[in-house]
């Protein structure tokens, strides 16, 4: 698997992202090595979605650029579909397909997209159930299961395809509190296993345990990066700091 030329699996130059007059990101400098995990945080509104939906091509740059594995994926030239299959993306909104079963979920994109074979990918989604511990759930619409449950489904179709690269953009937001421990539980099995990941997220006590890097999002800025220990625990910033502060009073920290 390559690397691109400056060491890093993701590297984002002077990404700027605009909609009509407001700028959403400013100028954004980011790399992510292989087989890190990498945890956006900030306030809502302050460019996390759009950053990850840009390194996913579902938005495009107005400026700067950004290179996965190897290639640069904003010079216009990229198979947007072909980019799509290494990039995994999943949305707090489980986006499941209503009027198919989890294994159809599970299997639809690997046959239309990459040729697997009709065997093939009923294998793999049947191994990636029991990853998940929803087998029982093979036959079941989504709207037989829980929200937990089909984020969970949802993680394992984005992983269906077999990508190098998951983007998770405030998966449990939508959950209850007793069903966002079991997401996170499988994101962690996923960082255990080696998955390159970016993840916004406003559960605090799971970038601290899962992620290498932390960085805060402040208006479309990078405000302050560092370890989880870093940010989290003496963050250099004031804004960093207010920010941490009110997620403190909401429990979150």
């Amino acid at each position: 698997m390559s690397a691109n030329g400056n060491g890093h699996f993701v590297s984002l130059k002077g990404v700027s992202k605009r909609f009509d007059n407001l700028e959403v990101l400013h100028g954004i400098d980011l790399d992510v090595d292989e087989h890190s995990v990498v945890c956006l945080i900030g306030a809502s509104g302050s460019g996390k979605s759009t950053l990850l939906r840009c390194i996913n091509l579902l938005e495009q740059v107005d400026a700067g650029t950004i290179v996965v594995d190897g290639q640069t994926i904003t010079d216009g030239k990229v198979d947007v579909n072909r980019l799509r299959q290494k990039i995994g993306i999943v949305f707090q909104a489980y986006n499941l397909f209503p009027h198919m079963t989890v294994l159809q979920n599970l299997t639809l994109a690997p046959r239309k997209a990459r040729g697997a074979s009709r065997a093939d990918a009923l294998d793999r989604a049947r191994a990636l159930l029991h990853r998940i511990g929803l087998e029982e759930k093979a036959d079941e619409f989504p709207d037989r299961l829980s929200g937990g449950q089909q984020q969970r489904v949802a993680i394992a179709r984005a992983l269906a395809m077999e990508p190098k690269l998951m983007l998770l953009d405030e998966i449990t937001s939508a959950l209850d509190p007793q069903l966002i421990g079991e997401v996170l539980e499988l994101v962690r099995e996923l960082a255990e296993s080696g998955m390159t990941m970016i993840v916004a997220t406003h559960e605090m006590s799971f970038a601290r345990e899962v992620a290498n890097k932390v960085c805060f999002l402040d208006a479309g800025v990078i405000g302050e990066e560092g370890t989880p220990k870093e940010i989290l625990s003496a963050p250099r910033e004031e804004r960093t700091r207010e920010f941490l502060a009110r997620v403190l009073e909401g429990g979150r920290l």
